[in-house]
This record gives structure tokens, C-alpha cells and sequence, in this order.
């Protein structure tokens, strides 16, 4: 079995939103962390439809639980009007209440209760390398790392019906966008462009739409958690910088079965960009589960020297290269951001053998930095 790093802390005495993409584990490390909660599931069709025709019967079920008592309403976003009730109960009977979600989306629609701030917001991520006690970094750079996909040989038959269950779930039934056909092409437009600087009106031409509706498709990504914006760090005093943002897709497999890539082998192109997107996606989590989101940028001049990763203010500068041995002509960027920004620590994620350092650079073998990450030695 194995044991996720996150204890959602927040629930032993307050109210908490839990939101997660599909998959990632909810349910079961609620089940493990709670197993004495009060638990209901809309995704159970008669749960669902029984609350929905009454969902006055929440509260009479739950007036008979003592004050402080747990309850567990997991795809809140499915039956919204239940937060009525949940509210009620939260100050009347003073019960606790984890409601769970894939989506923040339709819970942000106007007139929905959002419980008046009294419920802490907890987001929940794919596997991280510190929860794997044999991290297999090749099978994550693959397959990635939701729990289904990481944990098989061949990922390929599950990202494909992840994918089409994503479209259905969360597209279809919401009914956010009137031409699928449509999305479905930008979908792997944003799989392409993830990592990258977003251009929307070159994406625009390529999916047959306006730069608007692009828009609005990055927006319905990262409200539905399928994708993160990472902002470009502009505070300067020398020179012009870039501020478009970039974006990633949630997890590094579903980015690899849209771009039709697979098997990949060390040293190919696809396995850097794949191998870059992983160590992003697990700096997303651990700030995400510190509670520091906001705290991650990317650096990049408008003479085009960059780095993939800026932690705080510039405190942290990394980049990532899948090389075995990193060379000095892969060290200017850091450099260049190192001269602008002189407290920062300049790091390097590769896959050299040894950790070493080169000037002020350091430059640590994945699995180290991974390890010093998860251990608060990178970014505190």
C-alpha cells in the first residue's frame, strides 16, 4: 500500500474543500485518513438521486451526529445545492465536513453557497517521487503519475480511457463548451504548447477558433484541475522581461498519449520535455501541499536567456536538463539569472551521476533533488 505525503491536517478541526483531478486518490486516502466519517457518494446513482429530489434529507440525517462529528461528501460539484444544508449543519450543529470535488468549476457559478469562507480549500495531486518507495523515474517520465497509470508496465489503454472519461465527465455533462470537435483540437494543441510561453492567437489559428475561445479552454483546464498557469517572474531593475505565462497539463503521462509519444528512451528530445514537465509537476505538488501555489515562476529575457523554474522571490532559480553530464553552454541561463538576481541559489536538475558544482552552481542528480525537495533542503 502506499502512504501519500498529504494528511489534510486542516480537517481535524475545520471544514475543508478537497479538490483533485480524477483519479489522484481521494477517495481512498479519505477512507484510510477518516475511516469512522459519516460518508456519502454522488457519484452512486441513488445517492445522487435520492439527495437531489430531497436535499433536506442531508440535514435530518445528520442532525443526529454529535457536535464536531466528520462527514464525507465526496463530487460535491455534482449536487451543489447540498451546500445549503452543509452550511446549516456547519453552524447550527458545529459539524465537520470534507466535501471533495474533481472540479472548482461549477461550485464558482454565481449563487452557488460557498459555505461564507468557512471552508478551507486543500488540492490533492497525482503521485509524488517521496510516497514511491522505489521510484522508478523512467515509468513516471512515461506513464506518469496517477496511481492506475504508474503502477502498470503499459499505461497507454488507461491514459486513453482517462482521456475520454475527462471529456465526458467533465466537458459533455457540465456543458461548458458548445463544439467538442473543437476542444478536442485544442486539447492537443495545449498538450503540444505545455511548457511553453502561451501565444493564444498562434494557438487560435491552429485549432480554428478565436484567441477569445482559447482563452476561455485554458480557463476551463485549470478550473477543472487538468492543468496549471505558471507565471513569469517580472520583478527587475536591468532589463525588459518576458510575461507571457505557461502552461502545463495536471500530469506528464496525459501530456504524453495527447503529443502521441511513448517509449521513452534517455537522451531523445520527447524524454527532456517529458523529464522537465515531471520535475515541474512535482514542484507544483510540494508547494501545493505547503500552501505556497503562488510561490513558483518561470525567468525569461526578451533577449531569450531563460530558466524552467523560479521559487519565491528569487530565492530559487532551477533548471532542468535530462542531460548525464551537464555541460557549461547549458549553464547560461543560470548565469545570466544569477547576475540579476545575486541571492539567489542557483540550481541545475539532471542526470548526472554525482552531485557537484560548477562557480555558484549546483548541479544535483534527480533522485537527490527529489529527495531534498520532499525534505524542505531545497525551498523553505
Amino acid at each position: 500500500m502506499i502512504t501519500r505525503y498529504f494528511k489534510l491536517e486542516d480537517a481535524q478541526d475545520e471544514s475543508v474543500f478537497f479538490f483533485g483531478a480524477r483519479q489522484t486518490g481521494k477517495t481512498t486516502i479519505l477512507k484510510q485518513l477518516f475511516p469512522e466519517a459519516r460518508y456519502y457518494d454522488l457519484l452512486k446513482s441513488e445517492e445522487f438521486e435520492r439527495l437531489s429530489r430531497q436535499p433536506q434529507l442531508l440535514r435530518e440525517e445528520l442532525m443526529a451526529l454529535p457536535e464536531g462529528a466528520l462527514v464525507i461528501i465526496d463530487e460535491i460539484q455534482k449536487l451543489p445545492v447540498l451546500l445549503n444544508e452543509v452550511h446549516w449543519l456547519m453552524v447550527n450543529r458545529e459539524l465537520r465536513f470534507i466535501l471533495t470535488g474533481s472540479s472548482a468549476r461549477k461550485l464558482r457559478r454565481k449563487g452557488v453557497n460557498l459555505l461564507g469562507g468557512r471552508a478551507m480549500v486543500n488540492n490533492f495531486y497525482p503521485l509524488v517521487s517521496t510516497e514511491l518507495e522505489d521510484f522508478d523515474l523512467n515509468r513516471a517520465v512515461n506513464n506518469g503519475m496517477i496511481p492506475r497509470h504508474y503502477l502498470v508496465e503499459d499505461a497507454s489503454r488507461r491514459l486513453s480511457g482517462y482521456v475520454g472519461v475527462y471529456l465526458q465527465t467533465e466537458i459533455v455533462e457540465e456543458s461548458v463548451v458548445r463544439n467538442l470537435p473543437s476542444f478536442n483540437r485544442f486539447l492537443e494543441a495545449a498538450a503540444l504548447t505545455s511548457g511553453e510561453m502561451l501565444v493564444y492567437t498562434n494557438i487560435a489559428a491552429d485549432c480554428g477558433v478565436s484567441s477569445v475561445t482559447v482563452k476561455s479552454y485554458f480557463d476551463i483546464l485549470v478550473d477543472t484541475l487538468f492543468g496549471y498557469m505558471i507565471p513569469a517572474y517580472t520583478k527587475t531593475v536591468k532589463r525588459k522581461l518576458i510575461q507571457a505565462p505557461k502552461f502545463y497539463l495536471f500530469d506528464v503521462g496525459v501530456t504524453n498519449y495527447l503529443l502521441r509519444r511513448s517509449h521513452l528512451k534517455q537522451g531523445s528530445p520527447e524524454f527532456g520535455h517529458a523529464f522537465e514537465h515531471l520535475i515541474i509537476q512535482e514542484i507544483i505538488a510540494y508547494l501545493g501541499y505547503q500552501g505556497r501555489q503562488k510561490e513558483l515562476s518561470y525567468w525569461r529575457t526578451g533577449s531569450g536567456m531563460e530558466i524552467d523554474a523560479v521559487l519565491g522571490d528569487a530565492q530559487v532559480g532551477i533548471e532542468i536538463k535530462s542531460s548525464a553530464e551537464v555541460k557549461d553552454s547549458q549553464l547560461r541561463g543560470l548565469r545570466s539569472f544569477g547576475g540579476d538576481y545575486p541571492q539567489a541559489r542557483l540550481i541545475v536538475v539532471s542526470l548526472d551521476r554525482y552531485r557537484r558544482s560548477k562557480d555558484n552552481i549546483e548541479i544535483i542528480p534527480v533522485h537527490e533533488f527529489l529527495s531534498d525537495l520532499w525534505a524542505n533542503r531545497i525551498y523553505q
